[in-house]
């Protein structure tokens, strides 16, 4: 009995082991997009795979993948079309899992606008914020209508889409988010519409995803956090009410309108199997880019995307 009771205090006196720590970097600031991560912070998911998880929104939103790729994060979210241009600029990325694997861009108009059909475009201003791959979007889905981006009149406006659309300085923005801008345009008493891209033409791509650099990756923390938030998006899917009490409770300032609003715009997109990859998808729009003049040749999708979970 002596030696049971010795064995159970000695075991008792073993401090636990400490969580594995890692870091994610999200592509803004936190929204309704990056539930996954907030709700497996907060209802313990993480902590389930013995992870401490760091979450850092950026000041600026280009320096998520930069700090993968320099190993100053374990993980950084990107958009799939950057991640292919990162790849054949020679950063060292890989996706490793998908956060919302749909498009969320779409090429948004006023509702009771001029535009109620991609060829009325003809002749008019479109706004947009990132040269190069906005450009190409646009122009693949103005070619189903007949027209080239040398009859439209491209405006940069910096982020200030739904403003710029709102304000009628632009007859179009190509880059708006459906599930924000148009419920800010809404809010604000200017109901917009959306030309969504995948059904204009554009092969169907993955809006938001998570890279790091494979010479560096810790592969298991990788599959754990992936786990993790797989399990949080199935929460999430089963009990958005819940989920949205989980999520909007971390910040005053999530408790508005327009965030409550994305939300339900936003979970119904989430990826439910985070780590699984279709190549094709990958592969298409490699293709697709290539085709645009925006990459030089096309790579093989393992070195651009990777299914953990199948290697």
């Amino acid at each position: 009995m002596r030696l049971t009771t010795l064995a159970f205090a000695l075991f008792a006196a073993t401090p636990a082991l400490a969580a594995d720590k890692m870091s994610v970097v999200l592509d803004w600031y936190i929204n309704p997009d990056h539930a996954p991560i907030i709700v497996a912070q907060e209802k313990g998911f993480f902590a389930d795979q013995d992870l401490e998880v760091e979450i850092i929104a950026p000041s600026d939103p280009s320096d998520p993948p930069k700090m993968a790729a320099a190993g100053n994060a374990d993980l950084a979210i990107d958009y799939q079309y950057q991640l292919h241009l990162s790849v054949a600029a020679g950063l060292p990325l890989v996706r490793v899992g998908t956060l919302i694997g749909m498009p969320l861009n779409c090429l948004a108009v006023l509702d009771d606008g001029p535009v109620k059909e991609l060829a009325d475009l003809k002749g008019r201003k479109i706004g947009f914020s990132v040269a190069g791959v906005e450009e190409a979007l646009l122009a693949k889905i103005l070619g189903n209508a007949g027209l080239t981006l040398d009859d439209v009149e491209l405006v940069n406006v910096n982020w200030s889409l739904s403003p710029a659309l709102m304000a009628e300085q632009v007859d179009a923005v190509i880059g708006a988010f459906r599930n924000f801008e148009l419920n800010q345009m809404d809010i604000e008493g200017v109901p917009g519409r959306c030309f969504y891209l995948e059904e204009e033409g554009l092969p169907p791509y993955e809006e938001l995803i998570y890279v790091t650099n494979p010479d560096l990756m810790d592969k298991d923390k990788v599959q754990r956090f992936l786990t993790a938030t797989e399990h949080a998006t199935h929460y999430i899917v089963n009990h958005p009410d819940e989920a949205w009490e989980v999520f909007s409770s971390t910040a005053a300032e999530l408790r508005d309108e327009l965030n409550e609003r994305a939300w339900g715009d936003t979970w119904p997109r989430f990826s439910l199997a985070p780590a699984a990859l279709d190549a094709g998808r990958y592969a298409r729009f490699e293709a697709f880019l290539n085709e645009a003049g925006l990459i030089e040749g096309t790579r093989p999708v393992s070195e651009i995307a990777v299914d953990l979970g199948a290697e």
